[in-house]
């Protein structure tokens, strides 16, 4: 069965034009061409970019966080409460009022004490802001190297200038030594991400990120055995033209520079919306979709490629509304920040008016007063 399978998947008219058979691109006369079993080397590459990530973030990061005077905020702690706990790990974070007040008469707490001591323990498990830049740097790193090696990689062919030239000869194209090491570093930073994603800093479009990495895992191996190879060298270029800039506005943001942290942000969003909005879906997308069948009937590889580019193109969409948004902050004179973040709670304002009814508070309760003289 699995071997009906096998040919079933690996069926030549599912992934490859009319007229054209997996022969066809195996190495001869000098030509060497892009196969599926190299991809097999990405897996082991992923957990070693995870090894140099934790080296990176241990010598590298942190002594930078040092450097810019990466601060964490003070963050009372919730008081041990096996009620409360309790509801916090097995029912939810963020109870409704009523609730709040059954939790406030099984606790002996009042409604106030309980509504802070949720806001103090959902503080507790936000992550740190070290642990933010520290991933910030990483991927900052690997997007600027990245941009500038596929530059290096894409900037001298003839195809970088004239998209036509994605097609000449397809699928008979061989592979450059260039472009094997930029496919297999690129997919296998991007099983890193995955492998990771649930230790990473959550953010709201946690889902939209799974979706993502996926999406990309899946377009650049598929466009590494069915040669797609001149078009993926250059998506994933136009890609981590902006990614890098993104996260050094994070790491600047996370140090304290807000107005570094403002400008880096504002060529960012000039820079996604041209390359994402305008360049990805009217150049390289048109190139795709309508150039190919200049040279060969549609088949299924071809939609299942140009399907992806559009699930990509839709997380595009999507990440530009949340970038837009920033930006009118931005205009308006509001502080820039991530719109994917959870925000931290505070409690501040209720302490004082607590304070000022029960006297000086310690970790959301009263402060008794043993001190007082003893009345014969």
């Amino acid at each position: 069965m699995f071997q009906t399978l096998y040919s079933y998947f690996w069926w030549e008219r599912l992934w490859l034009p009319a007229n054209l058979t997996w022969a066809d691109l195996e190495d001869r006369d000098g030509r060497v061409y892009a196969k599926a079993s190299d991809l097999y080397i990405t897996l082991p590459l992923a957990f070693l970019f995870l090894v140099v990530r934790h080296l990176f973030e241990t010598y590298v990061a942190t002594p930078l966080a040092g450097l810019l005077n990466v601060k964490e905020k003070v963050r009372l702690k919730a008081t041990p409460n096996a009620v409360l706990e309790k509801f916090y790990a097995a029912t939810t974070k963020h109870p409704k009022q009523a609730d709040v007040e059954m939790l406030s008469k099984k606790s002996g707490c009042t409604v106030r004490q309980v509504e802070r001591w949720f806001r103090r323990r959902r503080n507790q498990d936000r992550p740190s802001l070290l642990k933010k830049f520290r991933e910030a740097s990483w991927r900052f790193t690997f997007y600027l190297i990245a941009f500038i090696a596929g530059m290096a990689v894409i900037v001298d062919k003839p195809w970088f200038y004239d998209l036509r030239e994605v097609w000449k000869g397809y699928p008979i194209q061989s592979m450059l030594p260039s472009q094997y090491w930029y496919y297999m570093i690129e997919l296998s930073f991007y099983w890193s991400l995955l492998f990771s994603i649930a230790s990473d800093v959550k953010r709201k479009d946690f889902k939209e990120q799974i979706i993502h990495h996926v999406a990309t895992i899946i377009l650049i191996s598929f466009s590494w055995f069915a040669n797609y190879i001149r078009a993926g060298t250059l998506i994933m270029a136009l890609h981590d033209s902006s990614d890098y800039l993104l996260e050094s506005a994070k790491m600047f943001n996370y140090a304290g520079w807000r107005n570094t942290c403002n400008n880096i942000f504002i060529v960012f969003a000039a820079v996604f919306i041209i390359t994402r909005l305008v360049i990805l879906p009217f150049w390289i997308m048109h190139c795709t979709v309508f150039y190919p069948l200049d040279l060969y009937p549609a088949f299924f590889g071809y939609y299942f490629f140009n399907f992806m580019m559009v699930v990509l193109q839709s997380l595009h969409i999507f990440w530009a509304y949340l970038i837009i948004r920033m930006a009118q902050k931005f205009i308006t004179g509001k502080v820039v920040e991530d719109e994917r973040s959870d925000r931290e709670e505070t409690d501040n304002s209720e302490e004082e008016e607590e304070a000022a009814k029960n006297g000086p508070l310690s970790n959301g309760h009263p402060i008794l007063n043993n001190n007082h003289r003893k009345t014969d």
